[in-house]
């Protein structure tokens, strides 16, 4: 599968990002990697098959209206769109984007406690995005008070304080599919095996849209 994977932004990426692009190369995915969100709007972005983002697009990186026009031209005509962790997290100006993702961190709502050891646990084994995969422990931060949309398949959570929060979840987005994890905050997190096989679940599932 022809992957486009988009990073950079104030958080770990430095760290993160060269994980994520080991284990999908290494699953025999064709992974293109960038920091220009220009491609976008370029006649280029139709030749891959699902859209990553390991980004937060914020400030100085936030997304131009071409931008955004592209890539959710390029998710509703069929193909597949993965956002990982604060990737979730909407441009300014672009209140739509949770409309894509399902939800995701919203500044001045959304919380969580100290990044630490927390276990995730698999609320319907049968969806395939939790293929070969349990319950399991992850060193992480656990987002609460989400952006959220109706139309979420929420398969995946984590408890704190005697509240469920969504960990990962899939959805449709015109002809294309989304998936999302709120999972994925450093390097750490990233070489959590169990998370590694979620990403790559995730990755399959979106990137076989035209086949539903």
């Amino acid at each position: 599968m022809k992957l486009l994977v988009i990073s950079g932004g104030t958080h770990p990426y430095a760290e993160s990002t060269p994980v994520l692009m080991d284990f999908l190369i290494q699953a025999g995915h064709e992974a293109t990697l960038t920091e220009d969100a220009s491609v976008l709007a370029s006649a280029e972005l139709g030749d891959f098959d699902v859209l990553i983002f390991n980004t937060l697009r914020r400030e100085g990186t936030t997304l131009t209206v071409d931008e955004q026009v592209g890539m959710t031209r390029f998710i509703g005509g069929g193909k597949g769109f993965v956002c990982l962790h604060i990737s979730g997290c909407a441009p300014e100006g672009w209140s739509e984007y949770h409309d894509v993702t399902g939800g995701g961190w919203i500044y001045g709502t959304s919380t969580h406690p100290p990044y630490g050891q927390f276990s995730v646990k698999v609320d319907n084994a049968g969806h395939p995005c939790t293929d070969g995969i349990s319950n399991f422990l992850t060193n992480d931060e656990l987002y609460t008070k989400l952006g959220w949309r109706d139309g979420n398949d929420v398969f995946m959570s984590a408890y704190l304080d005697g509240e469920t929060q969504p960990m990962a979840w899939t959805r449709k987005y015109g002809n294309g599919r989304v998936f999302a994890t709120t999972l994925g905050h450093d390097a750490l997190s990233f070489k959590t095996l169990p998370f590694q096989r979620l990403v790559l679940n995730g990755v399959n599932w979106a990137g076989t849209t035209q086949a539903k």
